[in-house]
């Protein structure tokens, strides 16, 4: 029972921004979301200590943005074939 409990608190909402413009007037696409994947690492540290720094974008344009950012984050952490290789 506690694993479902822990497993339904992972669970993902909607994001009710998708698709609306952010304070600029723009939306995040492919190629932020993939920019946003590689630096994911050192956004994450500077969150840690600022407010106003988010690792992930809520002004999206949705399936796209997630793919890249997923994409930027595997190419930076080796992927599945970096582990591969360190067999």
């Amino acid at each position: 029972m506690i694993l479902v409990v822990v497993l339904a608190a992972c669970v993902a909402g909607a994001n009710p921004e998708v698709g609306a413009a952010s304070a600029e007037g723009t939306v995040a696409g492919f190629w932020m979301g993939l920019w946003h994947g590689v630096i994911a690492p050192v956004t994450f540290f500077v969150s840690l200590f600022t407010d106003n720094v988010n690792v992930y974008e809520v002004h999206n344009s949705g399936n796209w943005y997630d793919f890249g950012f997923v994409l930027g984050a595997g190419i930076l952490l080796g992927g599945g074939a970096g582990a591969g290789r360190r067999r």
